[in-house]
């Protein structure tokens, strides 16, 4: 039978030495926002593919950020209260599970990666415990006298720090001292737990200076590249205005459609939309809805970019064809392409490529029935 996980996420520390903000008020480092996500979301995000249920324990200047982050979870959460130590907190949150295992992770180690998690949780079934650690790889030196401390066999350890749930609730039970970590309370009862990998990205989240170094780390695991296609067709119509890319274009033919039937721009919607998996530009932006009759397509544009923002990811570039016969677009391209730009937050005009061929007269593009415009968009996680 397969052992049930419980990650118990601690977001009650006080970010002592994270200083004041530019208005002189504490930083709290668990509400940063680390590219788009704070470290509790972080967690959260990183932890549910792996656990069966998580539960955070908070102050009370967390418990809003904490709410937040749970709407993240892929798996049940539950918020609990904290205590003036780490120890107190984490047998809060191990009281709050009835789950086989716990993962213990300070949510200041906010760019856990998977493969951490899964070798502790591994080693915790197999063995009873599981804990991340590194080698010392520096030279140490006592501060007080300057003496070099031998650093062979020295490791530097790291959450999440995994163990069989009954045993580590006892080992808390006999503890009579302050520890500083799982690991010490699972030795002091049954000796050394068993280490496992960890990584250099997972460090913590400690002073207002490491927030600049957290971001580019994020930046640099979180591009998650994913691809997405679209293409519209709209059929060529007299007393109809011709809308490309936004731009009102000289013609005595327009593209009949509920909005203004802009091709290019709907292509590219769908382009993003399918990127991050949401769906077709029919479901939500529907041509039975009158809210949009007539309505300009670079705002359901700007109203699609917003969705793939909420769903975590941002656009890096697009490229478009559009096949017409008639009218001769090239005069019009740039600015289909700085408007298309203008509506996509994080992206500009060099990140936009849009092209024009004829059909040489051939199909229902050359005999100017229609316009077709094909559309591909990268996108990142944010």
């Amino acid at each position: 039978m397969k052992k049930t996980v419980c990650a118990v996420l601690l977001a009650a520390g006080g970010s002592t030495r994270m200083g004041l903000d530019g208005e002189g008020r504490p930083i709290n480092k668990l509400e940063a926002d680390i590219c788009g996500l704070t470290p509790i979301e972080r967690c959260v995000k990183a932890f549910s593919p792996f656990a069966d249920e998580i539960v955070i324990t908070v102050a009370e200047r967390t418990r809003a950020a904490a709410e937040r982050a749970a709407k993240l979870a892929g798996v049940p959460v539950r918020i609990v209260g904290g205590g003036a130590m780490r120890q107190d907190s984490v047998l809060n949150g191990i009281k709050a599970s009835d789950c086989d295992i716990v993962a213990v992770h300070d949510c200041a180690r906010c760019l856990v990666s998977a493969d951490v998690i899964e070798a502790a949780l591994d080693s915790a079934r197999e063995n009873g415990s599981g804990v991340p650690a590194l080698k010392v790889r520096d030279t140490l030196r006592r501060a007080a006298t300057g003496d070099i401390v031998d650093r062979d066999g020295l490791l530097i350890m790291q959450t999440p720090q995994c163990f069989d749930r009954k045993k580590l609730l006892a080992a808390y039970a006999g503890l009579d001292c302050e520890a500083t970590d799982d690991a010490a309370v699972w030795q002091r009862a049954y000796g050394k737990p068993c280490f496992t990998n960890g990584r250099l990205e997972n460090q913590k989240l400690t002073e207002r200076e490491d927030l600049e170094l957290f971001r580019k780390l994020a930046r640099r695991e979180d591009r998650t590249m994913r691809i997405g296609m679209g293409e519209d067709t709209h059929r060529l119509t007299e007393g109809r205005k011709l809308v490309l890319g936004g731009v009102e274009i000289p013609f005595r033919l327009g593209l009949l459609g509920h909005s203004d039937a802009d091709a290019l721009v709907h292509a590219i919607i769908d382009a993003l939309l399918g990127a991050a998996a949401l769906g077709d530009i029919g479901r939500h932006f529907p041509d039975s809805d009158p809210k949009y009759k007539g309505i300009s397509s670079v705002i359901l544009l700007e109203k699609a970019a917003a969705l793939i923002e909420e769903k975590g990811f941002r656009a890096v570039n697009i490229d478009a064809t559009i096949t017409a016969q008639e009218p001769k677009l090239a005069p019009y391209i740039d600015e289909m392409r700085k408007r298309i730009a203008d509506a996509i937050p994080h992206i500009g005009i060099d990140d936009v490529s849009v092209k024009a061929t004829t059909p040489e007269h051939t199909g229902p593009e050359g005999k100017l029935e229609c316009i077709t415009v094909r559309a591909a968009v990268c996108i990142v996680r944010l």
